[in-house]
């Protein structure tokens, strides 16, 4: 159990990173953030060791932010025992025409943040797949899988949430064509010479 004080404190900084995710990457309302995160690194401990539901509810507080105030839709990775499936609202899942899987995430399958999620969430459901716009590891959980192509790090002024490292990305789209293509509207108009593409 962990003194209020402390949790006070992981919720503050949940929050803070959380604000720091929003302006680094620049997100807009409705875009999507995956939460990776392991309440033992957390508080100190080996990933997988000696995770806390208290620590995970004082996070899920903080990071409620991204919706209360940027109305960002949330999907909690869970650990490797579930596949690093994720907890999401079932309106989300609906939206996204995604694959519903039969699993309820507990401490010690799935992990204790996606377990406070679910017992939080309106009416969540589990998905094993989604491309999320941006994202938050808390711990070094590894969401990689679960961002969009192409995956951008970002580096703010949160580094840690209490003793857990703390990694952010966001994505952009992929840039494709070649020696041809334009990434940007120029002010004039396309300044393209070189003849109708066969």
């Amino acid at each position: 159990m962990q003194h209020p004080n402390e949790l006070e404190s992981i919720r503050t900084e949940a929050e803070l990173a959380a604000n720091a995710l929003v302006e680094a990457a620049e997100l807009r309302p409705g875009q999507i953030v995956v939460i990776g995160c392991s309440t033992s690194e957390v508080i100190g401990q080996r990933i997988g060791t000696s995770g806390t539901l208290d620590v995970a509810n004082a996070l899920y507080e903080g990071l409620q932010v991204l919706q209360s105030r940027y109305q960002l839709q949330l999907a909690f990775q869970c650990c490797e025992h579930l596949n690093r499936a994720l907890v999401i609202e079932r309106s989300l899942c609906e939206t996204m025409r995604l694959e519903e899987v039969s699993a309820i995430p507990v401490p010690r399958a799935g992990g204790s943040m996606p377990t406070i999620a679910y017992r939080n969430m309106s009416e969540p459901c589990v998905v094993e797949h989604l491309s999320a716009h941006a994202g938050m590891d808390i711990g070094e959980t590894l969401i990689g899988m679960h961002l969009r192509h192409v995956a951008v790090p970002l580096r703010t002024s949160v580094r840690t949430i209490g003793a857990a490292r703390v990694t952010m990305a966001t994505s952009r789209p992929k840039l494709i064509g070649g020696e041809r293509a334009i990434y940007r509207l120029q002010q004039n108009g396309d300044s393209d010479t070189l003849g109708d593409c066969t």
